[in-house]
């Protein structure tokens, strides 16, 4: 068990939870307002995914995460910003029979710079990166796709950058990644990493596979781990019991308690008191800087 660990918000992320909750957040202007929220209520670091205000799906949109991160450096609070890198790599075939063309409404593939140009720009202390390619959804035609040699030109883009990458894990075989890429000198210590549970076709989130993620990660990793849906507020208790830090947010799961939706604040809150209960003191933001090494860009 840690004595001592971070809170991770995920905002907003791109899937559909904003049809199904009023607190998703979509505007640049929101996503903000409710990332400061999350950082007054006990967050360290905010991960940020933009959305176009018309379609309120995810985009790649620079000038939006432009005006996030600003709106955010210009407040009053000092969270780590963690800006996704994975946006870029949705692939949604045709049918079955006929997988291609692929669905060209719903595809967004982007290359390496142009996944990483909000990166490259606002120069966050984090930016995640999806250490592998995996099916998303039940009945879908969508891949998640993150080949090895576009992650390997992430990480040494990143790098070149003064960013530190959090490496997001959703099943064995992306440690492999995550192994691969320290060997070759892509990631800097301390290495940075997020165990994504309980999503479809990924991990599942019983404790047995949690353990078997945890028992093959790198020596000295720093780490956290979370789940989706019902299970996220548990998580927020089970994480420092193997070593691990906390994320919650909107990104993830919609619900306080049963019927009952959240904020990011909330959600938050809850998990600091969760860890607070447990004994385990929620680090402050420049904790966060001076553990992982952070550079703070201007």
């Amino acid at each position: 068990m840690i004595f001592e660990a971070f809170i991770t918000c995920a905002v907003t992320g791109g899937g559909d939870g904003v049809e199904r909750s009023p607190h998703v957040p979509v505007s640049a202007e929101q996503i903000a307002e409710s990332a400061i929220a999350a950082t007054r209520a006990g967050a360290a670091v905010v991960h940020i995914h933009v959305r176009d205000s018309q379609t309120r799906r995810g985009s790649r949109d620079l000038a939006l995460y432009r005006d996030v991160v600003q709106r955010i450096r210009k407040s009053n609070v000092n969270p780590v910003i963690n800006l996704t890198a994975g946006v870029g790599g949705n692939l949604f075939l045709g049918s079955e029979e006929a997988p291609l063309p692929p669905d060209a409404a719903m595809t967004d593939m982007a290359g390496v710079r142009e996944r990483l140009v909000h990166v490259e720009e606002l120069r966050p202390e984090i930016c995640t990166l999806d250490c592998g390619t995996m099916n998303w959804g039940p009945r879908s035609n969508f891949i998640m796709v993150n080949t090895s040699a576009a992650l390997r030109a992430m990480t040494a883009r990143a790098k070149e950058f003064g960013v530190r990458p959090e490496l997001e894990v959703f099943d064995t075989g992306h440690l492999v990644m995550v192994h691969d890429l320290i060997k070759e000198g892509l990631i800097d210590d301390p290495v940075l990493i997020q165990l994504c549970m309980g999503i479809r076709y990924g991990a599942p989130d019983d404790l047995t596979t949690l353990m078997a993620l945890v028992h093959q990660l790198p020596p000295r990793a720093v780490y956290s781990a979370f789940s989706i849906g019902r299970m996220q507020l548990p998580y927020a208790g089970l994480a420092p019991l193997v070593g691990a830090n906390v994320r919650v947010g909107l990104e993830d799961n919609l619900y306080l308690s049963r019927g009952r939706l959240a904020t990011n604040a909330e959600l938050v809150q809850r998990a600091a008191e969760i860890l607070e209960r447990i004994g385990v003191r929620v680090m402050s933001p420049d904790e966060v800087r001076e553990k992982l090494a952070l550079k703070v860009h201007s």
